[in-house]
Formats: C-alpha cells, sequence, structure tokens
C-alpha cells in the first residue's frame, strides 16, 4: 500500500471512477512518477480508500476506488482562535497546528493585531498538505476573519484555553466532551481591557505555560501540545 495521501473533498466509494484535479495529477505523475496500475490513498470525512491509477491522458490522472482502507472516527473537536501574524510564522503555526489535531481555526483582530487580513487560499492549502501529511481524515475548517468583541459574543459558553501570562493557574484537567477553544494573542499580547473581556467569560481557563514570554506561534504549538496530551492521558 503506498504511503501517498491526498485529500479528495467529493463522495468515495467503491468501484467509483474519477479525476484528479491538475496538482494532484501533476504531483502524482510528475513528481512522485506513479503510472498506470499503481496505487495511493485518497480521503475526507467519510474515511480512507485504496485507489488505482486507471488513465493518465493530458497530465490528468483517472483513477479507479478499490476498497475503503479506514472509517471515520469521532474527533476531539479542538479549535483555535488566533490573531493572524506574519506570514513565515503563521504558516508555520497552521501546519503544526493541523498536525496536532486543531479542528477549527478561527482568526481574530485584537487592538493590537498587526496583520490585518489573510490569504485563505494560501492557509487552505497548507491546512490540506498538513492534513495528507499526518494521516489525518477530517481537514480543519478555516473560518472567516471577525473581531475579538465578536468572538467572545457568540462563545460565551464555549470552554476557552486562555494563555495568559499573568495568571498562577498552570494546571489543566479536561473532563468535558464540548469542544476545546484555545485562545492566543497577537505579537503585542491583548490589552488589559481585552484580557478582562475574556475572563469574565464563564468557561474561560487561563493558563500559564511558560515563565517567558513566546512567540504567538509558539504559544500556539506549546498550549495545543498541553491539550491533546490531557485528552490522551
Amino acid at each position: 500500500m503506498s504511503n501517498i495521501r491526498l485529500f479528495f473533498p467529493e463522495s468515495l466509494s467503491i468501484n467509483l471512477s474519477s479525476k484528479l484535479d491538475k496538482s494532484q495529477s501533476h504531483y502524482l505523475s510528475k513528481v512522485m512518477r506513479m503510472n498506470i496500475g499503481e496505487k495511493f490513498s485518497l480521503f475526507n470525512q467519510s474515511g480512507e480508500w485504496e485507489a488505482k491509477i486507471a488513465k493518465i491522458i493530458k497530465g490528468v490522472v483517472e483513477f479507479s476506488i478499490i476498497k475503503k482502507v479506514r472509517s471515520n472516527t469521532n474527533e476531539k473537536e479542538i479549535w483555535l482562535a488566533f490573531a493572524p501574524i506574519k506570514l513565515n510564522y503563521l504558516n508555520l503555526m497552521i501546519q503544526k497546528a493541523t498536525e496536532l489535531g486543531v479542528t477549527r481555526f478561527i482568526p481574530i483582530l485584537t487592538e493590537r493585531t498587526i496583520v490585518r487580513k489573510i490569504n485563505e487560499k494560501r492557509i487552505n492549502k497548507i491546512i490540506v498538505e498538513a492534513s495528507e501529511q499526518s494521516n489525518r481524515l477530517n481537514v480543519p475548517q478555516l473560518e472567516e476573519i471577525v473581531k475579538l468583541d465578536y468572538f467572545l459574543k457568540f462563545n460565551q459558553k464555549t470552554n476557552i484555553i486562555f494563555g495568559d501570562l499573568n495568571t498562577n493557574n498552570n494546571k489543566l484537567n479536561i473532563n468535558s466532551t464540548e469542544p476545546l477553544c484555545i485562545l492566543v494573542g497577537p505579537e503585542g499580547d491583548f490589552t488589559t481591557k481585552e484580557r478582562e473581556k475574556i475572563l469574565k467569560l464563564k468557561n474561560t481557563i487561563p493558563l500559564k505555560i511558560n515563565e517567558n514570554i513566546l512567540r504567538s506561534e509558539t504559544a500556539a504549538i506549546s498550549i495545543i501540545s498541553i491539550v491533546t496530551f490531557n485528552l490522551l492521558s
């Protein structure tokens, strides 16, 4: 069985015949140099399937599904609410967060957010590639960018794990089966007023993860690692 995995958003079933898009076709035929009859994997929220290259016509790979090799399981909902940061650091954060199990990304605008726009197409590409590489079935969802006040208004009952250098709490006990939302601030951190609004929410858990001041992407990756470790324990 090939270890090449590609995300295929459309419905998959045994004996299905279909085509890959140009980018995926190029990857299989030109980069990986796969030929007719060779096998690879396709996956989406329905599971993972073994496929075989049936034809390569004008650079487009046509395939047929052989069998289902893995069914989807219910993942724990872990969200990451983050203020956009500089491109290279943002790309790293999105990639590693996907590998670690984040199921939803929520970009937020705060008073000190420097980067005010994101390249959704580029981020979604990173999400898909990281999902393919990390053996995931569910591809995380990227939400539209929203202001912090809007996020707080519509997540008053959400379990928010708030990376907070000013708290003394360094322990995390997760008992809820509801979604967990990790909240990390911008490069200049949240303002005092924003921090007060966050801590007023009933289900906010402030968490101190280090004595040092961490970069946003480092803080996000650290908290996600702590959360996933707790869920596996």
